[in-house]
């Protein structure tokens, strides 16, 4: 998104000259949101899949540069860690069959980035948090050798001044200090992108605030982090807490930067895109090179670069676009999804997420006045911290009833929707069930990414210590993964309390 980076340095009169033109920014979009029928057009989808490259211990291989460059593909990109990359899909028309035709392509890079990982002895793996990560794996030297994240981290500090204390609760409590962005790089996601006309974005993006809690609550992934048992999607909690650009030390009056939101959507995207100018300082005040021309002949939409790169640095859970391409169009970005386990598993979720969203913003909008957003953020947290054991809260069906129950609950009832919304926006039915039944699936069997893996690490616990289980573990998932089944298959014959195996792969008891 926006302006590459390379400078890394910045003065202080750099941040008011961005401002200023942050301010211009703003008022081009309003300009060109008035346009007729600017950004309308067919519905497209798109995604990123960031991804850990592990050595032959399941450790954090820290050569993404060099892996990326014998991928020879400028779809595969760098994180911010050394052991991240990222597979960019191309976007297609929600009309048809575009999961398969995305699950198509991700797979196409990734088997590309497993071929050249190879010469370096690793080979990448799809999970949220990779749990035989060490607190070495988070010191600076680990962060991508690029000026891009080494002034994003600058940029941090520098609003911050002190030192992160990342805190999360869990089985195994965390507690853990550090002074640049290097957990970040400990979180990996599975990022959907959907374009929305101007006219609906409103209703669309709140029906996507509202539905990403319960999809949540059946996808997560990312249970363990440094050993310790945390959160079934402890990435939202690292994330949020990792890249915080507010002081630690007295009241925080500032929004965080990352969040779900301020409220329910009134306007449109304009409002969004003047709160991330409003609310959050730039991190990194590059100017772009081009004006800010709305007519004249040959008139194509401005790039308006500051203001994508700024918002590029404000990481919301799901976060508005502006895309100058293709004439010029908005997206909703759905950044709160893990990576992994597997394809069908990921795609299940992004079906689950964009179906339910596009059923809810063709009802009547009056639950955003029945509904507190307050409920809705807080859902989305305990989505985060207890997956389907989490109670939420939904509208009732009457305009001004909202009922809460567990997402065990609440997950098989919005599966139906989520198939009509799919349906209705053209979406091949029979790619709507295959998918929805993975998540129907999952919901009945209680086993998600984040179940499972507590359950082998309590397996493997009979044998090895904490670290020696982890990477045994680890192992097995990969095994697992490698089938391309999706999770809820995954065989739990040898786990206690997890029930009958569905699967042929040999019992986790044995040595990984």
């Amino acid at each position: 998104m926006g302006t590459g980076i390379d400078k890394e340095e910045f003065d202080e009169r750099d941040y008011p000259r961005f401002r200023e033109r942050l301010e211009d920014c703003l008022s081009a979009l309003g300009q060109l949101l008035e346009r007729p029928g600017f950004g309308a057009g067919p519905a497209t989808i798109g995604a990123e899949l960031e991804l850990f490259l592990i050595d032959g211990a399941a450790r954090p291989l820290p050569h993404n540069q060099a892996i990326r460059t014998a991928a020879a593909d400028s779809r595969v990109t760098l994180e911010l860690s050394r052991c991240n990359l990222e597979l960019n899909a191309t976007p297609v028309l929600l009309a048809g069959r575009p999961f398969a035709a995305l699950g198509d392509e991700l797979s196409l890079l990734l088997d590309r980035v497993a071929h050249a990982a190879r010469d370096y002895a690793g080979r990448p793996a799809l999970i949220g948090i990779l749990p035989t990560m060490s607190h070495a794996d988070l010191r600076p030297d680990m962060m991508t050798d690029a000026a891009r994240y080494r002034a994003l981290s600058r940029g941090v500090q520098r609003l911050r001044q002190d030192p992160v204390h990342i805190q999360i609760a869990g089985q195994d409590p965390l507690e853990l200090v550090s002074d640049d962005l290097g957990p970040d790089g400990a979180t990996t996601s599975f990022q959907v992108h959907l374009r929305v006309d101007p006219a609906d974005f409103a209703r669309t993006y709140n029906a996507v605030q509202l539905a990403t809690a319960p999809v949540l609550a059946v996808s997560g992934n990312s249970p363990i982090f440094l050993g310790h048992r945390l959160w079934e999607e402890t990435r939202i909690a690292l994330f949020k807490q990792a890249v915080d650009d507010r002081p630690g030390h007295g009241p925080r009056r500032r929004f965080a930067r990352t969040a779900l939101g301020t409220g329910w959507l009134r306007s449109g995207a304009l409002e969004l895109f003047t709160e991330s100018v409003r609310l959050h300082q730039p991190l990194l005040p590059v100017l772009g090179g081009v004006g800010l021309t709305l007519g004249g002949a040959g008139w194509r939409p401005p790039p308006l670069d500051e203001l994508r790169l700024h918002q590029s640095t404000v990481w919301r859970w799901n976060r508005a676009i502006y895309d100058p391409t293709a004439g010029g169009h908005l997206r909703i970005e759905m950044r709160a999804l893990p990576a992994g386990p597997t394809m069908i598993d990921m795609l299940a979720n992004a079906a689950f997420l964009i179906g339910l969203s596009l059923w809810l913003a063709g009802q009547d909008q009056q639950w955003t006045y029945a509904m507190p957003f307050e409920r809705a953020d807080h859902g989305f947290y305990r989505a985060a911290q207890h997956g389907l054991s989490a109670q939420l809260s939904w509208p009732a069906g009457h305009r001004d009833q909202i009922r809460t129950l567990p997402a065990a609950e609440l997950v098989p009832e919005l599966v139906p929707a989520a198939r009509q919304g799919l349906v209705q926006a053209g979406v091949a039915a029979a790619e709507a069930d295959s998918l929805l039944d993975v998540i129907s699936a999952r919901a009945a069997s209680g086993q998600t990414g984040a179940v499972w893996q507590r359950t082998a690490l309590a397996a493997a616990e009979r044998r090895h210590d904490r670290e020696r289980a982890l990477a045994v573990m680890l192992e097995r998932y990969l095994q697992c993964a490698d089938t391309g089944l999706p999770v809820h298959t995954w065989p739990v014959d040898s786990l206690p309390g997890m029930g009958r195996s569905h699967g042929s792969l040999p019992a986790l008891g044995a040595e990984a």
